[in-house]
């Protein structure tokens, strides 16, 4: 009978097909395990991009490439969503991971998990939020929402 030849054998860890690819869905915090998320909400992040994906990695010594691409699974064609990052995660010569810290893809899936919240532009924005919410009152809400629902409750208290 005839040889099984595993076709990645012939290519070498410098060609992007070889390199692993991270969405942006895999460590999306809004995404359950059936839309595509692959690491426990814990270590997930809400609407993570390919840009912030890409700076965490740099830093961390990898090579990267994005690509314009959808993610499968993604029902939103939003630019948002849009971006495939490839990262190469061996040594051309060796086979070895370039960085012994983060051998394989879910051990570089649950770092980005944790790097990027500490990012300038997370940072950033998780503050100008917390200012509106400290300016809109202890309960969150702005005098006006809170006066809209007392109104609907006065309004729908006559029809059951």
């Amino acid at each position: 009978m005839g040889e099984v030849v595993n076709p990645h054998s012939t290519k070498l860890f410098t060609e992007r097909e070889r390199w692993i690819c991270i969405y942006p869905a895999y460590i999306n915090l809004k995404k359950t395990a059936a839309q595509g998320r692959r690491i426990a909400k814990s270590h997930c992040i809400e609407n993570p991009t390919t840009n912030e994906i890409k700076d965490v990695l740099i830093a961390s010594n990898f090579s990267v490439d994005i690509e314009n691409k959808y993610y499968p699974r993604e029902w939103n064609k939003d630019v948002l969503f849009k971006g495939r990052v490839r990262v190469h995660i061996k040594d051309t010569t060796t086979g070895n991971p370039i960085n012994p810290d983060l051998p394989n893809k879910h051990s570089i899936l649950l770092h980005l998990g944790e790097m990027i919240p500490r990012l300038k532009s997370r940072v950033q924005k998780g503050s100008a939020t917390q200012s509106n919410i400290s300016a809109a009152g202890p309960s969150g809400e702005t005098s006006h929402t809170s006066n809209t629902r007392n109104i609907n409750k006065k309004k729908n208290k006559g029809k059951r």
